[in-house]
Parts: C-alpha cells; structure tokens; sequence
C-alpha cells in the first residue's frame, strides 16, 4: 500500500513541461489583435485577387460612354455599378477588384527580387567580411545615394511602363534595407558557438549558411518584406500617378487615381474609392510587419 502512495505522489511532484519557442511564438500571436486583424485584411485581399474573376460584376475593360461618370450607390447611383463608373464608363467595382491583382502582384514580386539580391549580398558581406564586406558597403552607399523616384522614373520612361518593367525596375532597387539588415545579424550569428562548431567539423559554407545562417534572421527577412511590398505598391502608384507606371487599360489603383486627378473637384469619389484602398492595403501590410516582429522578438512585446 505504501509503494502506490508514493508513485502517486511522485506523480503528482512532476512539473509541467516548459513551453516549446513554436508554442509561445504562437501564444503571443493568439494575443496580438493587430496581427490577428491585419492578417484577416490581407488574407481577404488575397482572396479577392484571386477570385476576381467571380467577383466582379463586370468587364473592367468594357466601355460604355453612354453611362461614364455615374455616381457610386451611396451618393444616389444604380446597383448595376455599384462604384460607379469612370469617365469611359468602365465599371469601377470592377477594376477596383482587378486593382488587388496588380498592387499585390507589383508588392509581393518587387520585394521577393529585392529579398534575394540584398540577403546574398548581406549574408556574404556578413559572413566572409574582408575585401566582400567593403564591395558590398560600397554597393549599399551608391544606392543609397541614388533617389529611387528619380531613377525609377528615368527607367520608365526609357523603356517603357510595361508592368515586367515596373516590376523590374523596383526589385532592383528597393535591396539595401536587406543588404544592411542581413549583414549586422550576419555579423553576430557568425560569432555564434554552433557555427563555430559547424566550421570545426568541416560543413561546406552553403549548408551553414543556408542550414544555420538563414533560418536565424528569418524573422528580420519576413519585417522588411512587408516594410519593402508597401514601398513597392507606394512607388507603383506614384509612377501610375504620374503616368509612368502600369499603361491604360490595366485596372490599377494608382492609375485610377491619375485618371480622376481631372475631375477631383466634380466627382471626388473618382480618386477616393482607390486611394482608401491603397491605404488600407498598406497600412494592412505595415500592421502585420509590426506584429511580426512583436511576436517574433526574444523578449516579446504588447
């Protein structure tokens, strides 16, 4: 009688296991409402790009003069067109929805292209230091000396605002943020005891980069892609606005935006209904940057 006493109480003794670092990542997440709303505004954006086709009520490329410019529902419009129309009467609701596909396609693939060139040059300056860490300082300070309007203007209007060249022109030069984020955690990793340990027992430099290097400052990689996607869709509309940036008929909102610019004073809703878009698309993306980077910090934040 006395043996089961005192497994039982042994039983009873046992501490509970200490949460794993993906338990209370995922706590913290759980905990974060502006991570949590965030996530639902781009999942919904998401999902309205790619479903665009099913959505839109209308042809966002079919014309109809004889119905251009009506007002959207809630200023006394049709439900046919619930937006409205454009001044060529092209459904608005409809290139609106068109609209996603192109700000998150321009945002995601600007800042993956921007993502690969800085972290290459970041890790490896970080890593080796020496004659590749003064190369790439030196790249990192001609960009930053270069104004990225201004450059990105002059390729536009070079060689054209086709969206490959939009695209193009803005991953090659949104890197630096990468580059220099990358080399400092770099520099720290590389001091780090398992990469030591790695180095000792003969691991080729690829897989200790890729297997010990990457996989710790992913969480910085996933802060500044969100900063660098809105950049990108800030720079894209800014380039549509000024007519350089994505060409007529492509449904973008920077380009909508442009298009209502004449007749802001008669029918302001023209450039309103876009530009709240953009806005809350890229305080969406910034939001979620923020809550990354609060859920993913060693000492966690509220």
């Amino acid at each position: 009688m006395s043996i089961i006493i005192n497994k039982t109480n042994r039983t009873e003794m046992k501490t509970p296991t200490s949460p794993t670092p993906r338990e209370v990542i995922i706590g913290r997440m759980k905990k974060h409402k502006g991570l949590i709303i965030s996530f639902a505004v781009l999942l919904g954006l998401v999902l309205v790009a790619l479903a665009a086709p099913l959505l839109a009520p209308h042809d966002p490329f079919k014309q109809n003069l004889l119905l251009r410019l009506e007002p959207p529902v809630f200023l006394g419009g049709s439900w046919n067109n619930i937006f409205g129309t454009d001044h060529l009467g092209r459904d608005y609701l409809s290139r609106l929805i068109y609209g996603t596909q192109i700000s998150l396609l321009i945002g995601f693939v600007a800042a993956l292209i921007s993502a690969v060139i800085g972290t290459i040059m970041g890790v490896s300056a970080g890593y080796f230091g020496g004659k590749t860490d003064l190369v790439v300082t030196f790249l990192v300070n001609v960009r930053l000396s270069l104004p990225v309007v201004l450059v990105a203007l002059a390729v536009v209007a070079l060689f054209g605002g086709s969206l490959f060249v939009v695209i193009s022109v803005l991953g090659l030069l949104l890197w630096d943020r990468f580059a220099v984020v990358t080399r400092a955690a770099t520099m720290q990793i590389r001091n780090m005891e398992y990469v030591a340990a790695a180095e000792i027992l003969g691991t080729k430099i690829p897989r200790i980069l890729w297997k010990d290097i990457l996989p710790n400052i992913a969480n910085q990689l996933i802060v500044i892609i969100t900063l660098e996607m809105a950049h990108a869709i800030m720079l894209e509309a800014a380039l549509s606005f000024l007519g350089l940036g994505v060409q007529p008929p492509t449904p973008s909102w920077g380009l909508m935006i442009s298009e209502g610019k004449p007749m802001l004073f008669f029918e302001p809703w023209l450039i309103t209904i876009p530009g709240v878009a953009l806005f809350i698309l890229v305080f969406a993306i910034n939001m979620f940057g923020d809550g990354v980077r609060d859920v993913s910090a060693p000492e966690g934040r509220n």
